[in-house]
């Protein structure tokens, strides 16, 4: 007879059936067990489940134990002070910039150039060789300050400046680039608009102490006595030529141990004069600025010239013109090397016996020629073929164009000369309070400038 009263009997744990799971004490579950198909949330919910089945638990975070937090936290000081400390030493951190809005529209230069001028501002420039003058603004550059100013008044229009030391300052493609001294040359390069200050383009170079920048309009090149660098407007590098470092690619140079003196630029071309050994004479070289691949030049042509020195005065067209200073003639060379003619340098000895400041014969562009100055002349260069077309004696600097007309520094004042003949149209007085150096000129609207030494000075 059955004498079961019906209700569920409670099982003995000797009753247990063996596919059972094991009970295990409290908090010792094994939780990376993986689980039976009786514990399924399905199983577990069916009627007549296993009513001494766990509930499901997840695995605890290996983050809550106390030492795992403090390394995390130490972990997290360690990132935010390594941050702080490359901001507080980067060149970020150590650049001061402000910005301009884009200035009014210069007036125009006068019909002519006025018969009387007058110190309108002046600042300090020793960064520029040259007045710089770009789109409505003048561009002084000392110290480690680049500034933009107003050429009617001088005002301080924008500032770019940085803990480092300037090495030269100077105009191209409508672009001020400014080139810092950092470890041991100008390495650092930075395009900026000179209209509102804004940093267009940036770059690290390997140009050495007492660089010059040179431009022949579509490229600029550094000089220097063992490397030369070019770049385009966007301050990608097209040529280096020299000593490059590291030598990863040894063999891809012409020439190896030459030191450089002059160098000038024109129609995508580069021209350096080189001293190179086992030769006695001095050594002509023209490059292209933008070849193949910047690492291996290519040569338009090397010739040796009949002088041990020789300076590079002017590049036009197909035409290079060299001072060959022994000779004390003017040498001009064609697009293969040849020698197209030689003349007579009607000018003083000691104007042949100094080479030039920086690697840069001091030239200008007139509407018909380029002026070259000597030391103490000007000689006026068509700019067809080079070809000389007069000189100039007294003077203090190569000239500009301004008004109109050609005007050439003197002492006591300014020339306006005749690009044709050479001969002196009229003279302005200008009072330069002593200075007796070289002056280079340049131009803003109705503006000259005047830079004489590391003084940047403005007349109207």
């Amino acid at each position: 007879m059955n004498t079961s009263s019906g209700r569920h009997r409670r099982h003995d744990d000797s009753e247990r059936h063996d596919a059972d799971p094991p009970v295990l004490p409290p908090g010792t579950e094994d939780v990376l067990a993986p689980a039976s198909e009786h514990d399924t949330g399905e199983a577990a919910a069916a009627p007549g489940g296993a009513r001494h089945a766990a509930p499901p638990r997840s695995r605890p975070s290996p983050w809550n134990r106390r030492r795992d937090r403090v390394a995390a936290a130490l972990i997290t000081v360690v990132v935010l002070v390594a941050g702080v400390l490359v901001w507080a030493f980067s060149d970020q951190r150590a650049t001061s910039h402000e910005l301009a809005d884009p200035p009014a529209a210069l007036p125009p230069a006068p019909a002519s150039v006025p018969a009387s001028l007058q110190e309108i501002w002046q600042a300090e420039s020793p960064a520029t060789p040259v007045p710089v003058s770009e789109d409505s603004s003048v561009v002084t550059g000392s110290g480690g300050e680049v500034t933009g100013r107003d050429p009617l008044t001088g005002d301080v229009r924008w500032r770019y400046a940085r803990d480092l030391e300037l090495c030269t300052v100077a105009g191209a493609w409508s672009r001020a680039l400014a080139v810092y001294h950092k470890d041991t040359g100008c390495s650092e390069v930075t395009q900026l608009d000179p209209s509102t200050g804004r940093r267009t383009a940036q770059r690290n170079g390997d140009a050495e102490l007492n660089t010059r920048l040179v431009s022949d309009g579509g490229h600029v090149t550094t000089t220097g006595k063992h490397l030369l660098n070019t770049w385009r407007n966007d301050l990608v590098k097209s040529l280096e030529y020299g000593e490059v470092f590291p030598k990863v690619n040894p063999e891809k140079q012409p020439r190896e141990g030459c030191t450089y003196g002059t160098v000038a630029a024109g129609a995508g071309e580069v021209g350096v004069i080189e001293d190179c050994p086992g030769e006695q004479n001095a050594r002509l070289t023209v490059l292209k600025a933008a070849g193949e691949e910047a690492d291996e030049p290519e040569e338009v042509f090397s010739t040796v010239l009949p002088d041990p020195s020789a300076w590079l005065v002017a590049m036009s067209g197909d035409t290079v013109a060299v001072a060959l200073p022994q000779r004390r003639q003017l040498a001009l060379y064609g697009s293969k090397g040849e020698q197209l003619a030689a003349y007579p340098l009607d000018v003083p000895a000691a104007d042949l016996q100094r080479a030039p400041d920086g690697g840069v014969v001091p030239t200008a562009k007139g509407a018909d020629n380029i002026y070259w100055f000597t030391g103490s002349s000007t000689v006026a260069l068509s700019r067809k073929d080079l070809t000389p077309q007069w000189t100039l004696d007294g003077t203090r600097g190569p000239g500009a164009m301004f008004a109109g007309q050609y005007v050439v520094p003197i002492e006591g004042g300014l020339a306006v000369v005749d690009e044709g003949t050479g001969s002196t149209v009229r003279t302005v007085g200008v009072d330069r309070h002593g200075y007796r150096g070289q002056v280079q000129l340049a131009s803003a609207g109705p503006v000259l400038l005047e830079q004489r030494g590391g003084t940047l000075v403005a007349l109207r």
